[in-house]
C-alpha cells in the first residue's frame, strides 16, 4: 500500500485535477490523506464533495502540530503505517507517471526515492528564475561534493519507506526543507537513497506558498550538515 500526502492551503482549484491526475497516473494501490491547517481552507469541501468518487480512498486530515507547510507534512508522515509514503503537491507540479517507478525502488529495498529534475531526462519548466538557480546548484554542488546520490536535493516531490521514516528524528521547522533533512539524514546515515528523473511544471492556478528568503537558512543547515557528515565524521539522526 502507497500513502500519498498532499498538503494543502486553499487548494480548490487544483484539488480535482489532482485527484484525476492521481487516478489516472498512479496504478499502485494506495491512500491519500489530505493536510489541511485550518477548519476554513476552501480544499475541505471540495473533497468531502467528490471523495467518493475515486477507485481509492481519501482522508481529510487536520494538521494539529502547527500552522504551516513543514507542520503538515510532518503531521502527513506520522500519521501512516504503510511500507511507502510519497509527498506531493496539489499544484500539479510533478509529473505522476513515474510515481509507479519510485514504489518500485522502494520494493527493490531503497528507503529514499527522490524526484529529480537536474539529473539526465529530468527538467524544470518556468517558474521564478532565480529559486530555479539556486535549487539547481544546491543540488549538484552538493552531489558532487559530498556524493550523495541526487541531484535535486531541493525537490519535495520524494518518496520514503516506513523504515527511514521510523529511523529518524524529524527536527525541520520552516517552509520544505523536511524532505531536505530526511535525504541527507538517510544518506549520513547509510540508508539506500536513489533518484529518477522527473519534470516540474510552474502552477497554473493559485498562487505559491513558497518563501525563498523566509527558508533560505532552513535549507542551508541541512546543505552544510551533509558537508559536515561527509568531511568531519558521523553525525545523530
Amino acid at each position: 500500500m502507497l500513502d500519498i500526502i498532499i498538503p494543502v492551503y486553499n487548494e480548490d482549484k487544483n484539488i480535482i485535477k489532482t485527484f484525476d491526475e492521481i487516478e489516472k497516473y498512479i496504478n499502485a494501490e494506495k491512500i491519500v490523506s489530505v493536510i489541511y491547517d485550518f477548519d476554513e481552507d476552501s480544499t475541505i469541501p471540495v473533497v468531502n464533495d467528490v471523495k467518493d468518487k475515486y477507485s481509492f480512498k481519501i482522508e481529510l486530515v487536520k494538521n494539529d502540530i502547527k500552522r504551516g507547510v513543514v507542520y503538515a507534512i510532518k503531521k502527513g508522515l506520522t500519521s501512516t503505517n504503510n511500507d511507502a509514503v510519497l509527498v506531493m503537491m496539489a499544484d500539479l507540479s510533478d509529473n505522476l507517471d513515474v510515481v509507479d517507478s519510485m514504489y518500485n525502488k522502494i520494493k527493490e529495498g531503497y528507503d529514499v526515492v527522490c524526484g529529480s529534475r537536474y539529473m539526465k531526462g529530468g527538467e524544470q519548466h518556468g517558474g521564478p528564475i532565480l529559486k530555479g538557480f539556486l535549487s539547481r546548484m544546491a543540488g549538484l554542488s552538493l552531489h558532487f561534493l559530498t556524493g550523495i546520490p541526487t541531484h535535486d536535493i531541493s525537490n519535495s516531490f520524494k518518496m520514503y519507506s516506513r523504515k527511514i521514516l521510523n529511523n529518524i528524528n524529524l527536527e525541520s521547522t520552516g517552509g520544505f526543507e523536511v524532505g531536505l533533512e530526511i535525504v541527507v539524514k538517510a544518506y549520513c546515515g547509510g540508508f539506500k537513497v536513489c533518484e529518477i528523473p522527473s519534470q516540474w511544471y510552474d502552477r497554473t492556478e493559485g498562487t505559491s506558498n513558497f518563501y525563498l528568503w523566509k527558508w533560505l537558512p532552513h535549507y542551508l543547515h541541512w546543505y552544510f550538515y551533509c558537508i559536515k557528515n561527509k568531511y568531519f565524521g558521523k553525525r545523530t539522526q
